[in-house]
């Protein structure tokens, strides 16, 4: 194998215009590749530390210290390592950091490293990256996934930090489950998605699209919303409840106060067993099938008591609650709370560190769905991972945006020229 002999970042950006990291690795035989680290707005306590400037410059979002980190100090780690180590190269900059967070270096230092690796060993075996990864997991956990297509999950409808309205919820997104491979599915949705711009354009609301491509127009409530991605449903020809399913991202922990959940669109101040049963009369009249982060993440009885109330009708997704985090959900898992979680590889700071975290939710039977952040690029690496690990899942935004399509147009790829990868069931 071909070591690495070149390590080198640059600061690029994300979708919303703010700083990011791209690094690129090169090897002995001169191949090379590079990946770019997204980055959230909508953000949980405990996530690994996203290292920013803190100077005049860009708001003091930059990147360059990060930057430096990785050109100066942890580059000449990696010199002469072979890349298909990926384990031992992460486990490397993850010890040379030294923190629990990753605060010293970075956790999009380290990651912008650990994404670049992948690719360029993936390359310099000449294997997709999908297969990189299947076999990585392998490799660290001693099982087998078969690769699947992912079924995603289409943020058409933003609220909360992704938009600037007055919808509460975070995210309303489709999830075309009756749909027989990923090319149909993307027919739906995009069917679907138009159908709600002209639905919305027809009530005069605005059509402007907040940071994941879904459409951002103040509403008199967030049962409104749902209501208007059912007329979507129903004018593309298809069957709510049967043809295509709904989620919610609640993102609760941006309106919750310490004590109430605080839905300003309808101006109802909420307690915890309240809210729960706000949601539960969601779900009882709608075909909701996954809410995210129902609650807020410290809310933990709250959490237990909406897992006794609706956890085996629905999926009830980790996010900030988790963070991506091994130990974190493995605690979630003894308390019975959720059944989900949500894998942001940047909440966590590598890729060694999010295959181990996927393996915890498998040996206790939770689903894991792969994840983009708000602060996108054009990578597409998460395309390849849910393909690899055969999750299930995907939530990479609404079919509009280069940032959030390019991922689709990936998965796209990899149906078309892998027949025996099956849409997973």
């Amino acid at each position: 194998m071909s070591g690495i002999s070149k390590v080198d970042a640059i600061q690029v950006f994300d979708s919303r215009g703010i700083p990011t990291i791209s690094c690129k690795i090169t090897l002995d035989c001169g191949v090379s590749a590079s990946a770019m680290v997204p980055s959230g707005a909508s953000t949980g306590s405990k996530e690994a530390l996203e290292l920013r400037d803190n100077g005049i410059n860009y708001h003091g979002k930059g990147v360059l210290q990060a930057v430096s980190n990785i050109n100066e100090k942890l580059a000449p780690l990696l010199i002469g390592i072979d890349p298909s180590d990926q384990a031992e190269i992460d486990n490397m900059l993850i010890g040379f950091d030294g923190t629990e967070d990753k605060s010293t270096m970075g956790a999009n230092a380290i990651l912008a490293i650990s994404l670049a690796v992948a690719h360029a060993a993936a390359k310099e075996k000449n294997i997709p990256l999908y297969e990189y990864f299947s076999n990585l997991y392998k490799e660290i956990t001693g099982d087998y996934l078969k690769p699947s297509i992912p079924m995603p999950m289409f943020n058409i409808l933003n609220g909360g930090e992704h938009a600037d309205n007055n919808i509460d919820i975070q995210e309303f997104m489709i999830i075309p489950s009756g749909a027989k491979d990923f090319s149909e599915i993307m027919r739906w949705s995009s069917e679907i998605y138009h159908h709600l711009k002209n639905i919305l354009l027809s009530k005069q609301y605005l059509t402007a699209v907040g940071d994941e491509g879904g459409f951002a127009p103040s509403l008199k409530s967030n049962e409104e919303a749902i209501k208007l991605i059912i007329e979507s449903i129903e004018a593309s020809n298809l069957k709510p409840g049967k043809d295509v399913h709904i989620a919610l991202d609640c993102a609760a922990s941006e309106f919750f106060d310490g004590e109430k959940y605080i839905l300003k669109s309808e101006n109802i101040k909420l307690t915890s067993a309240e809210f729960i049963s706000y949601l539960k009369n969601l779900v009882g009249k709608y075909p909701i099938i996954s809410i995210e982060d129902a609650l807020d993440e410290d809310d933990l009885e709250g959490w237990k008591l909406i897992t006794k109330e609706l956890g085996n009708d629905c999926q009830l997704v980790g996010d900030d609650l988790f963070v991506t985090n091994e130990k974190i959900l493995s605690n979630g898992v003894k308390q019975g709370i959720a059944n989900s979680i949500l894998i942001k590889f940047n909440q966590v700071g590598s890729i060694t560190e999010t295959i181990k975290t996927i393996h915890c939710a498998n040996e206790n039977k939770f689903k894991s769905i792969i994840s983009h952040r708000s602060g996108e690029t054009e990578d597409t690496t998460i395309a390849d991972l849910a393909v690899g690990l055969g999750v299930g899942q995907i939530k990479t935004g609404a079919p509009c945006r280069s940032d959030r399509i390019a991922k689709y147009n990936r998965l796209l790829w990899i149906e078309h020229e892998s027949t025996d990868i099956l849409l997973n069931e």
